[in-house]
C-alpha cells in the first residue's frame, strides 16, 4: 500500500503472513488466517473462525484493541459505496444482541468491496446448515 493511500484510509490487503506474528497472541490452535486488509494503523482480519478488528490507539500505536466477532453473531451487513461528491464508503455490521451496527469507514476506491466480499464468502462458509 502507498503511503498516500494508507493517509487517505483507502484500504488495501495485506499478506496475511506479516500479519499472523502480531496476531499469534490471540489466534486459537490451527486457526487460519484467510485475508487481511489495513485501514490506516488498524486491521480487519479474516480467519477460519471469526472476524478481528485490531484498533492502534495513542501516539505510537503500541496500546492495541483486539475485537473478536464469530461469523455466526453477524446477523446481516451492508456497504454504501462513495458517489461523485461522498468522499467515503461505509461498512455496516449487525451483530446479534447488539442495538447498533459496527461501522468502518473508508475513503473512496474499491477495496470496500474486497473486504465485503470477504465478509460474505466468510459468513456464508461458517453458516450452519444442520441448525435448521
Amino acid at each position: 500500500m502507498g503511503i498516500l493511500s494508507g493517509l487517505l484510509g483507502n484500504a488495501s490487503e495485506v499478506d496475511v503472513e506479516k500479519v499472523e506474528d502480531n496476531l499469534e497472541k490471540i489466534l486459537i490452535e490451527d486457526e487460519k488466517l484467510v485475508k487481511a486488509f489495513k485501514v490506516l494503523r488498524d486491521l480487519m482480519v479474516f480467519t477460519d473462525l471469526r472476524l478481528i478488528l485490531v484498533d492502534k490507539q495513542g501516539m505510537t500505536g503500541k496500546k492495541m484493541e483486539y475485537h473478536t466477532i464469530p461469523y455466526e453473531s453477524i446477523r446481516h451487513f451492508s456497504v454504501e459505496s462513495t458517489g461523485h461528491f461522498d468522499m467515503e464508503a461505509e461498512l455496516k455490521i449487525w451483530t446479534a444482541g447488539a442495538s447498533e451496527p459496527i461501522i468502518r469507514n473508508f475513503k473512496k476506491g474499491e477495496h470496500i468491496f474486497s473486504v465485503q466480499r470477504t465478509l460474505a464468502e466468510m459468513k456464508l462458509k461458517n453458516y450452519d446448515l444442520n441448525r435448521f
